[in-house]
C-alpha cells in the first residue's frame, strides 16, 4: 500500500507498463475494442506512453448501453458476480466480475481505508446497501475484510437500528452517504443520545461531497461539522464503471487517485486534455480488470484536479468535488449550472426540509427549472427570500413550488432506486 508514495516518474513508468498490458489484453479478448481498433486502424503496440492514449477514441456511457455484452472479455463460467450501474443518466449497464476483479475491488477499498487514516483495529459500520446489484456497498465490505478491520453490515437507513448497534458494538468508523449523518444526529437529539461522545470518530463519505474546491466545507459539510465536530469526514469518489475509487486523506484536500488501478485523464467536450486550472470530465482507463476493462471511459463527471504533492506525502493527483455530470448540465437564462450548485443553496436554508430539482424544456425550447420544496413556511416572503438567495449566488432564480414534505420524501426514493434522487430531468 506504499505505491502512492513513489515519485511521479516512477508512477508514470509503472502505468505505461500496465497500459501496454491492458491494450494487448483488450485487443485479444474484447469484441468491442477489437472492432474499434481494426476500424480505426490503430497500431496498439505503438502506443507505449500515456500521452499516446489520445490516439484511441473515448468510450461513452452510450457505447456501454448499446453494446454492453461486447465489452465482456471472459467466458460466463469465469464470472463470479454481476453488478449494475444506477442508471442515473440512462439505461443501467451490467458489469461482470471475475475472482481477480473482486480481489482488485477489495484492494481499492482497503487502500481507501488506509488513505483516510483508518487502522485494522477499527470497527467499521457499513451504512450503505450491499444488495440490489450495488457495487459500492460490496466494495466497502470486501475492502474491510482485506484491510483487516471489523465490519458491521447494518445497511442503509433506520437510524434507531444504527444507534442500537453503535451502543452495543461500539464501532469507530461509519461508511455512509453524508446527508444520512444529519438523520443520525436528528434521531439522537430527539431521543437523548449523546452522539458527540459516541465511539464514532470518522466517516467515509460516499455518494455526496462535503467539500468545496477550496477544500473547505460546503453547506452540507458545515451542517454536519457544526452538529458533530468530533466526527472527521473523508470523501470517497467512485463509479461502477472504473471498479475502483478515489479517497480523501486526513488532510482533506481532494480525493487521491490510485494509479495502480486506473489511468485518469481530464477532457473537454472535444476530448482534448484541459489545462491544469480548468474543469474537465474524468476519463478513466482501467488497469488489471479481467471481466470488463474499459479504455478512455468518459464518466460524465466534471471536476478540477490538483497535481502538487499532498501534505500527506503522496504524489498522486487528487480530484476536487464533482461539479456535476455532463448530461445534467443546465443552461438557464444565459447561465450554465450543475445541480450541485442548486443543492448547496437549498441546503443553506433551514426552513427547507427537503427538495427536488426538476429541469424541463419550456415553450421557448430552452431549459426551465422548478424546485419542489418541502417546508412548513409557505408564505410569499419566504419564496422571495429563496429566490433572492439564488440570485445572490448564481444570478438567476428558478420557479419555487411547495409540496408536502412526505410527498417529496417519497418522490426522492423511487421503488427501483438505490439512493436518494434529488434531480429529475424531463428535457
Amino acid at each position: 500500500m506504499d505505491f502512492q508514495y513513489l515519485s511521479k516518474k516512477e508512477i508514470k513508468t509503472f502505468q505505461e507498463h500496465k497500459l501496454s498490458e491492458t491494450l494487448r489484453y483488450v485487443s485479444a479478448n474484447s469484441p468491442y475494442y477489437k472492432e474499434l481498433f481494426d476500424k480505426q486502424k490503430i497500431n496498439i503496440p505503438a502506443i507505449r506512453h500515456l500521452e499516446e492514449l489520445q490516439q484511441i477514441p473515448v468510450t461513452t456511457k452510450q457505447d456501454l448501453q448499446l453494446r454492453n455484452k461486447d465489452f465482456l472479455c471472459v467466458n460466463a463460467v469465469n464470472i463470479l458476480d454481476y453488478v449494475t450501474t444506477s442508471g442515473t443518466l440512462g439505461t443501467p449497464v451490467t458489469f461482470a466480475e471475475t475472482k481477480n476483479d473482486l480481489d482488485r475491488l477489495a484492494l481499492s477499498e482497503a487502500l481507501s481505508y488506509e488513505i483516510c487514516g483508518c487502522k485494522p483495529s477499527d470497527i467499521l459500520q457499513l451504512m450503505a446497501t450491499v444488495d440490489r446489484c450495488f457495487m459500492a456497498g460490496q466494495a466497502c465490505m470486501m475492502g474491510s475484510f482485506k484491510f483487516g478491520s471489523g465490519l458491521i453490515r447494518v445497511g442503509n437507513g433506520i437510524p434507531e437500528l444504527q444507534w442500537n448497534i453503535i451502543k452495543s458494538i461500539r464501532p469507530t468508523v461509519c461508511v455512509c452517504v453524508p446527508s444520512f449523518i444529519l438523520k443520525l444526529t436528528e434521531f439522537a437529539q430527539a431521543n437523548g443520545i449523546d452522539y458527540r461522545n459516541s465511539t464514532l470518530k470518522r466517516a467515509v463519505c460516499v455518494g455526496e461531497t462535503v467539500r468545496t474546491n477550496e477544500h473547505t466545507y460546503n453547506t452540507l459539510g458545515e451542517k454536519i461539522h457544526d452538529l458533530w465536530p468530533e466526527l472527521s469526514m473523508h470523501v470517497n469518489y467512485a463509479s461502477t464503471e472504473m471498479q475502483s475509487s478515489f479517497q480523501e486523506c486526513e488532510h482533506e484536500c481532494g480525493t487521491h487517485h490510485k494509479p495502480n488501478l486506473t489511468i485518469v485523464e481530464f477532457l473537454d467536450d472535444d476530448n482534448n486534455p484541459v489545462n491544469k486550472d480548468e474543469a474537465g470530465e474524468i476519463t478513466v482507463t482501467t488497469l488489471d480488470v479481467e471481466g470488463m476493462p474499459l479504455i478512455r471511459f468518459k464518466t460524465g463527471d466534471v471536476c478540477y484536479h490538483f497535481e502538487e504533492q499532498c501534505a500527506c506525502g503522496r504524489n498522486t493527483l487528487r480530484l476536487g468535488p464533482i461539479l456535476g455530470r455532463k448530461g445534467q448540465m443546465i443552461k438557464y437564462k444565459g447561465t450554465t449550472l450543475y445541480p450541485a450548485a442548486l443543492y448547496d443553496i437549498l441546503e443553506n436554508i433551514p426552513e427547507v426540509k427537503n427538495y427536488i430539482v426538476e429541469v424541463y424544456t419550456n415553450t421557448l425550447g430552452t431549459d426551465g427549472i422548478r424546485i419542489l420544496v418541502g417546508s412548513e413556511n409557505k408564505n410569499e416572503s419566504f419564496v422571495k427570500r429563496i429566490k433572492d438567495m439564488f440570485r445572490s449566488k448564481i444570478r438567476v432564480a428558478p420557479d419555487i413550488i411547495f409540496e408536502p414534505v412526505e410527498l417529496i420524501a417519497k418522490k426522492q426514493m423511487p421503488a427501483t432506486s438505490r439512493k436518494v434522487v434529488k434531480f429529475f430531468d424531463y428535457r
